[in-house]
């Protein structure tokens, strides 16, 4: 399903900065934190919004479709009954899955030991 909305920062890149670039596909507060669930096999509607809890639905389902629109997941429906719903990261997609590395990585190093929780791994 192609994203009909229109995104108010999806054209924004200050200086053609490659960074800001990067910034409009995967920043924002929730988008890493899907697309690392997604990776780590938590790639159904209810299962992510059951992990991210202070994830309301409508924005669940936007930064849902802004990720699809923009390539980097794939949303997979199943012909069964009921109907099933899955995603799963492109190999566009894919290529972004080192910076999620790396910020994994980061955290972990710099993150105060009381705000750690425990994130399922690859």
């Amino acid at each position: 399903m192609a994203n009909t909305g229109v995104r108010k920062t999806k054209d924004f890149v200050p200086g053609n900065c490659p960074v800001g670039y990067c910034m409009n596909i995967i920043g924002g507060k929730w988008k890493p934190s899907i697309i690392h669930m997604i990776r780590t096999d938590r790639n159904r509607y209810s299962i992510l919004l059951k992990h991210i809890t202070e994830i309301s639905k409508q924005t669940l389902t936007n930064q849902l479709r802004e990720l699809e629109s923009d390539g980097i997941i794939e949303r997979i429906i199943y012909p069964e009954i009921p109907p099933r719903v899955e995603y799963t990261i492109t190999p566009y997609g894919s290529s972004l899955l080192p910076i999620i590395d790396s910020m994994s990585k980061w955290a972990i190093q710099n993150m105060p030991a009381s705000k750690k929780v425990e994130c399922k791994e690859k």
